[in-house]
């Protein structure tokens, strides 16, 4: 049961990042290698705003929550800009966006290394003490942090199924041709949906910031993981990724427990050797 647990703690933020990852792929059919710049942008901003509004007598709480607003808006930003001036040219072209997106993610963390500097920084525990479910131990704050990103996840996971705009992104990323003769306007959706996108990696940041060290590069671990986890479940497959993020996390948490971390990571990169040799286009991918 504390294995499980665990898992379900790693799972939850894998599976907002990889989702993100999963919407770009589906609508616009790139692979945007500088999404995970979109989650360290967030820890950075709140490693230095959150002491420096502690230090200004305001309540820890509320110092998390300016800071995680903030960060989540600098990161939409910086979304934005991206797409306007970079991905937007490179829509549908996979072999330009890798170009761009890969020039784009080194140059981000030079400009991260040089303003933010390269001490890894930790921020206060936001919310003490442990809970035991079923036998199993987990602090309040990662149990809050994990039932948050579950919630964010199935809202996400509502929005595509149900909502008009979800319709419309799911349209798009079955014939964007056919879904402009029905009269989508699809560069609108591809924004909304790299905004969205955007967010989600920003979110699981802010989520994760209490029990997270932020570095300039921690973007990139998470990237890794996100992109072992979609190949594995499928591109441009939403329960593919939720499904790929909960196997990546299972295989972390068993691995870090009976083995050592290095093992959990070979064993990650055997399973998605696996799974193209026997189905190239991942469990759950249809495209």
């Amino acid at each position: 049961m504390q294995l499980t647990m665990n898992s379900m703690q790693i799972a939850a933020a894998y599976i907002l990042f990889s989702l993100g990852l999963t919407l770009i792929f589906g609508v616009m059919r790139i692979v945007n290698f500088a999404h995970g710049e979109f989650f360290t942008l967030p820890l950075l901003v709140m490693s230095v705003t959150v002491p420096l509004l502690v230090g200004a007598k305001l309540p820890l709480v509320v110092s998390y929550a300016l800071s995680g607003a903030l960060g989540i808006a600098l990161t939409l930003l910086l979304g934005g800009l991206i797409y306007r001036f970079a991905l937007q040219r490179f829509q549908r072209d996979m072999t330009g966006s890798f170009v761009v997106s890969v020039g784009l993610s080194l140059l981000l963390q030079g400009i991260f290394l040089e303003s933010f500097g390269g001490v890894p920084n930790k921020l206060p525990a936001l919310v003490e003490g442990t809970v035991n479910i079923l036998g199993a131990y987990i602090t309040v704050q990662r149990l809050i942090i994990t039932c948050c990103a579950l919630l964010v996840a199935g809202l996400m996971c509502w929005t595509i199924v149900s909502s008009r705009l979800g319709k419309a992104l799911r349209a798009v990323s079955e014939d964007h041709e056919a879904a402009m003769l029905q009269g989508i306007p699809y560069r609108r959706i591809a924004l909304a949906g790299f905004f969205i996108a955007t967010a989600l990696a920003a979110i699981a940041a802010v989520l994760l910031s209490p029990v997270t060290v932020s570095s300039p590069n921690i973007g990139s671990d998470y990237l890794i993981r996100g992109f072992i986890a979609i190949v594995i479940g499928g591109l441009g497959s939403i329960p593919g990724a939720i499904l790929g993020s909960l196997l990546i996390a299972v295989i972390e948490s068993l691995g870090g427990y009976y083995f050592d971390p290095t093992w959990a990571t070979i064993s990650m990169f055997a399973l998605t050797m696996f799974v193209l040799l026997v189905r190239p286009k991942g469990i759950l991918g249809n495209g």
